[in-house]
């Protein structure tokens, strides 16, 4: 659990607070300031209002420590100056609204149109259940989440990414960690749909264009939206893009019922011979195939990745749960009910409006998705910048604040090296359900699945073992503690002190989700292995697509 000694930290590079002697940051100071800063954020409104009243009480039985009376914010020591600056940066980003959020998540492009071929894979019973247990899971860690960052983040102390949440509960390690499977996920998030939009380029010039153009094409657009530094900024994008999304959904469906499947592209990318449609209630595809299906399904719940980067930007946090909910509601609607309508079986292609066989009816689908697909792109390019520049420029090199004149040269530079990356890894694996898996399975299912359960196993452990702790006075450190974690009565408490099979519950929910995570990656490799070995697939850095005849 998170203790400043016991992890290493260095105590020299935490400014002590005036007339206090205080050398660290401890959990309780998270505590405390992110419940100053979310009655401050209530505004005008009473302290016992509906949600803050839900909010503090949901913790009671804790005690005092945890439940904390913010009506002694007065005698909080001063910030330094360097957590003023901190502050302020914070402060400037803090504009997105609930309604944005639900924009910002329902902008992903690849979840609704890989589900087709997700639900093929698998078969439709097999598929419409796990789309229901996966969103019903997704929902809920997408809800601890919220409750963690509301909990633990405050202008004194900002939470700004998935790493800093890491870090507060279990320490520098479990940052690290986080910080590259992020990097990793986002990166390969960019690389995908500039390598769909590749395809779909590729398709409407009738593969006359190199596909590695086609890819560079779309690098270099995503180069100039990838200028916008805000997610408020980048909330019309999104917008528009949610709309775009649905008549591409709804319009390839009625092509789909209309159209033989483009039997020359399925053999190409799926190694699948032409012959009758064949749907199944249960598929009977091998073992890989259809956990490769699985882990395209993860995608479509693949947001909570940048959930904790979104609530940073908002201007009430508090609201995060509607914006998430709202779009879950209609991710697993839309995603679902275009899934189930796989009227191509077999021949369903990962992206699946480009599997209909007139060629105007795939010029539709992709000339609004290469629209849609490149905000999505830039909206994962925009997160996965940041994560780059809090930790490394800000963080390791103490550079310039983002907002400022000179973080905005640094961020043109970063903007350029991302997404030349992102051409790298999406021109190296030209199959998008090969990489759509093999990423779902490296870290989606960690950061939408493992991690969070995990996050709240440890959160609770923590609180619970401040149950015997004494008062606790802001500026003190760890003054209150009766032991510390090297004390088994610490861990007691903290194990056993409340709510044990809710910690078990986690618990397992986190096992669950590192082991489907193993097997997932085991089914991506022996797809990515079996796709190369076809013939006449596309190859790495080549001219042909791969939905080339």
């Amino acid at each position: 659990m998170y203790d400043n000694e016991k992890n290493g930290l260095d105590s020299k590079s935490i400014s002590p607070e005036p007339n206090t002697g205080r050398k660290e940051i401890v959990f309780e100071d998270y505590l405390y300031y992110a419940a100053v800063q979310r009655l401050e954020e209530e505004g005008d409104k009473p302290y016992a209002s509906k949600w803050t009243g839900w909010l503090f009480r949901l913790s009671d039985h804790k005690g005092k420590n945890v439940n904390v009376d913010v009506s002694k914010a007065a005698q909080a020591p001063p910030m330094t100056e360097d957590q003023e600056e901190a502050a302020n940066a914070s402060r400037a980003l803090r504009l997105a609204s609930w309604a944005s959020i639900f924009y910002l998540i329902t902008t992903d492009i690849l979840g609704p149109f890989n589900a087709p071929f997700a639900i093929s894979q698998v078969g439709w019973v097999p598929g419409i259940v796990l789309y229901f247990v996966m969103g019903l899971m997704a929902l809920y860690t997408g809800l601890i989440l919220w409750r963690l960052y509301i909990r633990l983040d405050s202008v004194r102390h900002p939470l700004q990414t998935y790493a800093d949440m890491a870090e507060r509960i279990f320490g520098r390690t479990a940052r690290h960690i986080v910080n590259i499977l992020q990097s990793i996920q986002l990166l390969v998030n960019v690389a995908t749909i500039v390598l769909s939009n590749g395809q779909g380029l590729s398709q409407i010039v009738s593969f006359k264009l190199c596909f590695s153009v086609c890819i560079v094409i779309w690098v270099i657009v995503g180069l100039v939206i990838g200028q916008i530094r805000t997610l408020k900024n980048y909330g019309w994008l999104a917008n528009s893009a949610v709309w775009l999304n649905l008549i591409v959904i709804f319009t390839s469906m009625g092509f789909v019922a209309h159209s033989a499947p483009n039997f020359a592209a399925a053999k190409t990318s799926l190694g699948v011979e032409q012959g009758p449609v064949v749907t199944t209630e249960f598929a009977t595809l091998p073992l890989f195939k259809q956990v490769n299906g699985i882990m395209n399904m993860v995608f479509a719940y693949g947001g909570a990745m940048i959930f904790p980067e979104m609530m940073a930007e908002m201007r009430r946090p508090m609201d995060f749960w509607k914006g998430m909910t709202v779009a879950q509601a209609l991710i697993f609607v839309a995603y679902l009910m275009y899934g189930a309508y796989a009227f191509q079986g077999q021949f369903t292609l990962p992206l699946a409006f480009q599997g209909v066989s007139k060629f105007a009816w795939q010029t539709l689908g992709n000339v609004i998705s290469l629209i849609t697909g490149i905000i999505a792109a830039g909206l994962y390019g925009n997160i996965g910048i940041k994560v780059f520049y809090i930790n490394f420029i800000e963080g390791y090199m103490k550079g310039p604040r983002l907002m400022t004149p000179k973080g905005r040269i640094i961020w043109t530079i970063c903007v350029c090296v991302y997404w030349v990356l992102a051409f790298i890894v999406g021109s190296a694996i030209p199959q998008v359900q090969t990489i759509t898996g093999l990423i779902a399975a490296i870290a989606i299912m960690q950061f939408t699945y493992s991690f969070p359960p995990l996050l709240r196993l440890g959160y609770d452990v923590i609180t619970d073992a401040m149950g015997a702790d004494g008062e606790y006075v802001p500026g003190t450190g760890a003054g209150c503690r009766t032991d510390t974690w090297h004390d088994w009565s610490r861990w007691k408490r903290g194990l056993f002190g409340g709510r044990v099979l809710f910690k078990v519950f986690n618990l397992v929910l986190f096992l669950g989700g590192m082991a489907m995570a193993c097997l997932g990656m085991w089914g991506a490799g022996e797809s990515i292995k079996a796709t190369f070995q076809q013939a006449g697939a596309a190859t790495s850095f080549g001219c042909r697509s791969p939905l080339q005849p």
